[in-house]
């Protein structure tokens, strides 16, 4: 028997990245998929790649109350239940304060914060009545700050403290809440980092195992959190980030 055999779980943000990594992992051990993305081609394209999984799909936009309250009623309809939700989807941006069109904040807080809050709120019931849990898609710039990132630091941040409170709150009720916290994963929203060889080799310079993250490696770390291996894991924020966190920031010393 698979791990996730009966389990309903909802993916936001599941047409690439992280997010696609997170779909073939829970498809691959068995899971019953609910996916939302706004990239209904990307959405098309996995279906058919997760087949002979069974997947349904809505166009969702995770800054929109209305999207999350239809994805999980998807669930609902089609599945009956839902055991899992990794809200993933998410949007990054560089900058400082004071550059270009101050909207660029309203939208990765409706994107990055309100997603994940709306998508928690739109599932809690069903997630209560399967003792399920959430996978929240936080950060190590949830963690401590970035130079010229501050919009998806304030983000990225307040995820990371809403999984700890949301967590407390729903342990009575059976649910678990956690939070992974990648660093540097090659995904989509990172591919302008590889024609910057430089900056890469400073990324990887700070990071004690060498690289960046690759999707599956963080697919693994959500799935661990949604197991049964996690039963008394809540209110966690997981970095998967290759050691980056474990340091105090200083230079090598020797």
């Amino acid at each position: 028997m698979a791990r996730f055999d009966g389990k309903i779980v909802i993916v936001t943000g599941a047409a690439s990245g992280i997010g696609e990594g997170a779909a073939r992992r829970f498809a691959q051990e068995g899971a019953t998929l609910v996916l939302g993305d706004t990239d209904q081609d990307g959405l098309a394209t996995l279906t058919e790649a997760l087949a002979p999984a069974t997947v349904a799909t809505r166009p969702t936009d995770v800054s929109r109350m209305a999207d999350c309250e239809a994805l999980v009623a998807l669930a609902i309809e089609r599945f009956g239940r839902v055991d899992i939700l990794v809200s993933n989807a998410g949007i990054d941006h560089l900058g400082k304060l004071d550059e270009g069109d101050f909207s660029a904040f309203t939208k990765v807080i409706e994107t990055d914060l309100y997603g994940v809050v709306q998508m928690a709120r739109a599932a809690i019931a069903p997630l209560r009545a399967a003792k399920g849990c959430i996978i929240n898609m936080s950060s190590v710039s949830g963690l401590g700050g970035d130079w010229n990132h501050s919009f998806y630091c304030a983000a990225k941040g307040a995820v990371t403290n809403f999984t700890r409170a949301l967590a407390m709150d729903e342990a009575a009720n059976g649910v678990r809440v956690n939070a992974v916290n990648p660093s540097l994963t090659y995904t989509a929203l990172t591919e302008g980092m590889k024609e910057q060889p430089e900056l890469i080799a400073k990324f990887e310079a700070r990071i004690p195992m060498g690289r960046g993250a690759e999707p599956d490696d963080i697919a693994g770390a959500i799935a661990f959190l949604a197991s049964e291996d996690a039963r008394f894991i809540t209110g966690i924020n997981l970095p998967v980030d290759g050691g980056l966190s474990a340091s105090n920031g200083q230079p090598p010393l020797g």
